[in-house]
């Protein structure tokens, strides 16, 4: 492969650290707040599954975080922030990504008619399937330093 400036490896690395910098700025913008003494963000996203036209979406938002509305909005933030600096040190890297995929894709489809969010939500998904790929901890990364995932 040729690069101009740095190598391969260390291009993904960069698209791996800009990624966790996208996750870092998701938590870091969060009303806490509002999200861990209001219950605003789950009341938000409550309301969206609600109407969603999918009754998988409705039934599993029913079953899985409305029980637990508390819970996991520190799950959701803190989860953002885990990913976020994961991905920046490169740390349990293809954890991260394939945890931040999966988050990305959860966003996708309970925001699936809203617009705005879905741009950011596909672009980090696939940034996190060419980074999982091309095994972007090659680089720059604790896992690298530690000699995890060769």
């Amino acid at each position: 492969m040729d690069t101009i400036w740095l190598t391969g490896a260390e291009w993904l690395a960069v698209l791996r650290i800009g990624l966790g910098l996208w996750w870092l700025e998701s938590w870091r913008h969060k009303d806490k707040k509002g999200w861990f003494e209001r219950g605003t963000g789950i009341a938000w996203a409550a309301d969206v599954a609600g109407k969603h036209k999918w009754n998988a979406v409705r039934s599993g938002f029913t079953t899985v975080v409305a029980p637990r509305p508390k819970t996991m909005a520190y799950v959701v933030v803190y989860a953002e922030l885990a990913l976020g600096l994961g991905l920046i040190v490169g740390f349990l890297t293809p954890i991260a990504l394939i945890g931040g995929l999966l988050l990305n894709l959860l966003y996708l489809v309970l925001m699936i008619h809203d617009w705005a969010e879905q741009g950011q939500n596909a672009m980090m998904a696939l940034i996190s399937l060419v980074a999982l790929f091309a095994m972007s901890w090659q680089a720059w990364s604790l896992d690298n330093a530690m000699g995890l995932f060769l």
